[in-house]
Formats: C-alpha cells, sequence, structure tokens
C-alpha cells in the first residue's frame, strides 16, 4: 500500500526542481518501461498493477496507480530511477563523432535526438544547459530506449567547443551542401534551438558550415530530421 507521503514524492518528480532535490526521476508506461528493462536500465524501483506482467518492486493497486500517476490515463507500470549526470572529460570532443545540442527545449526533439545519436552509433550526446531536461518523461518516451545506450553529458557549448580540435559542424541555410562531406572520423555536429538556431556564442565557433539543399517552399526541418540527414551523410561517407 502506497502511503500519501509516497503518493506526493512520486507526483512531485513531475518537476525538474524536484527531480534535481531528490535526486531522482520517474517514467510511465508499459512500453517505454519495457524498453528501458531491456536495455538493462538500473531502476530505484517499479511500481505496477497485478496488469503488468514484467519486472517489479511494488505492487499496488488501480486506484493508487491513478493517484500517482502523472497521465490523465494512468498505466499498469511506474518506474523511478536515480539521476546521473557524468561529467564530459576533457578532450572527449577531439574523439569520435558527437552530437551537440544547442538550446534544443522541445522535450520530444530531444528525445528524437537521442534516437538518432542511437541509430547511427555516435559516440556521444553534449547538451546545453539550457536545453530540456534529459530526465523530463517526454524526453525518455521519445528517446524509445536510448536514454539508456547513448552517453550523454551537460556542458557549456562555447566553452568545450573553444577547446575542440575536431571539425565543428553546424547547419545553416549559406552552408555548403551536406551531400559534399567527406567522411570524417572526428566531429562535433551542432544542432541549434527550434526558434533562433545556433546561439550567438556557439555560432563563431563553427568551423564547416552545412546546409541540406530545399527544392520546395518549407521554410525549415525539424531539429531532429536535420540531424538525421547530416549524420546519415557522414556515415555514407566514412563508407
Amino acid at each position: 500500500m502506497l502511503t500519501k507521503a509516497e503518493i506526493q514524492r512520486l507526483r512531485s518528480l513531475r518537476d525538474k526542481k524536484n527531480r534535481e532535490a531528490l535526486g531522482l526521476f520517474v517514467v510511465e508506461g508499459e512500453k517505454v518501461v519495457s524498453e528501458l528493462l531491456a536495455a538493462r536500465f538500473p531502476f530505484e524501483s517499479i511500481y505496477a498493477t497485478p496488469e503488468w506482467r514484467g519486472e517489479k518492486t511494488h505492487v499496488i493497486t488501480s486506484d493508487e496507480m491513478a493517484r500517482a500517476s502523472h497521465f490523465p490515463t494512468p498505466s499498469s507500470v511506474l518506474a523511478v530511477g536515480r539521476v546521473v549526470r557524468e561529467p564530459l572529460p576533457a578532450g572527449a570532443l577531439n574523439r569520435g563523432l558527437t552530437l551537440a545540442l544547442d538550446g534544443v527545449q522541445d522535450a520530444g526533439n530531444v528525445g528524437t535526438l537521442l534516437r538518432i545519436a542511437d541509430w547511427f552509433a555516435l559516440d556521444r550526446v553534449v547538451l546545453s544547459p539550457d536545453c530540456a531536461d534529459l530526465f523530463h518523461q517526454k524526453v525518455i518516451n521519445a528517446s524509445m530506449g536510448s536514454f539508456a545506450r547513448v552517453c550523454t553529458h551537460v556542458a557549456n557549448l562555447a566553452d568545450v567547443l573553444t577547446e575542440t580540435s575536431a571539425p565543428i559542424l553546424g547547419c545553416e541555410l549559406e552552408g555548403e551542401d551536406v551531400h559534399s562531406l567527406p567522411g570524417l572520423t572526428d566531429a562535433v555536429i551542432v544542432i541549434g534551438s527550434e526558434g533562433r538556431g545556433l546561439s550567438a556564442a556557439v555560432k563563431p565557433l563553427i568551423t564547416r558550415r552545412v546546409t541540406i539543399p530545399r527544392y520546395g517552399h518549407a521554410e525549415s526541418l525539424n531539429a531532429g530530421v536535420a540531424a538525421a540527414v547530416v549524420c546519415d551523410n557522414l556515415r555514407r561517407a566514412r563508407g
């Protein structure tokens, strides 16, 4: 049986300030919990109703789940994980392929970008502090399990890019055709925010500007789509 205090604690984890204070985050839903368990994510606890046939640490009633749930329609399982933030090692961006998110504030887009990094086997994802919180439930849901597989860090991009010797690629309309990119073993792919693009602090640090040719009349591409096109061209050029 869940106490009132336990229910309040679980519900409080919807807010970033509470996640940071408690060092915990919550994910809810059969699909996302199954994906993270399959990726061997080490949950602290798993609350589930009898309908959930997977791993669990606490069996609760449907009424208790409804009171603890973050959703209007509760699922049969809710899992709690520990917030762990790995510092970015010095010089890490000089080696391998990095996806750097510069102020991407839409949680769904951040989750999709984690999936893209996972799909193309990038070495790491670095998020600027003003990105959507990595432990936001929408980020984790949109990542489709990639949250547990991709190496992620939060860092001031202007600071770390200043010290980076690898090519730094940024998507801009006046850049060179992305299809002409060479196969790079080491590179940082910078994706700007949905509204303003690359930040003023990061833009001067871009060493190679690339663009995705436009054949129609759309004003812009979603951040995830742009990242996928750039990553695909980098991978294909490497063979």
